[in-house]
């Protein structure tokens, strides 16, 4: 099982303030972007016989897996993109939500997401790649409760 370095912030709400902040350090989405392709550097690598269609998320246009341990008391999340970007937009959503409760994730809005201005600098494909990833941590989250 690989190790997870999540979560960082003791909370949900502490680990969107800290990616508000760091966004905000950035002049421009040039250097946002390669921060987040700098973020998406950090995630550990999966596991090859975890890059399964079973464990591949439908709905991006760059490949994605994403595979959930646990229970209602702590769900982690390893997921990895073979995009750069993806795997940077990866990072930041399981800053908020990996090692989190069910009712944690749950209850978390992703506010992040409009504070940072990301919506407004994503294609429509990546956009679209962002909310299914987003919907699959809640499902997963739904379903432990």
């Amino acid at each position: 099982m690989p190790h997870t370095p999540f979560p960082l912030e003791a909370t949900p709400a502490d680990a969107q303030a800290a990616i508000r902040d760091e966004f905000a350090f950035f002049g421009d989405w040039s250097e946002r972007y390669q921060y987040l392709i700098d973020l998406g550097r950090k995630l550990p690598a999966l596991p090859d016989d975890w890059k399964t269609e079973t464990h591949r998320l439908h709905g991006c246009q760059s490949m994605v897996w994403i595979v959930p341990q646990g229970d209602a008391s702590r769900l982690d999340f390893h997921a990895i993109s073979d995009s750069a970007i993806v795997s940077g937009l990866i990072y930041l959503a399981l800053r908020v939500y990996s090692g989190r409760s069910a009712r944690e994730i749950a209850e978390t809005d992703a506010d992040y997401i409009a504070d940072i201005g990301l919506a407004k600098h994503l294609s429509p494909t990546r956009s679209n790649g962002l909310a299914s990833l987003l919907a699959f941590i809640r499902a997963e989250a739904a379903r432990h409760l």
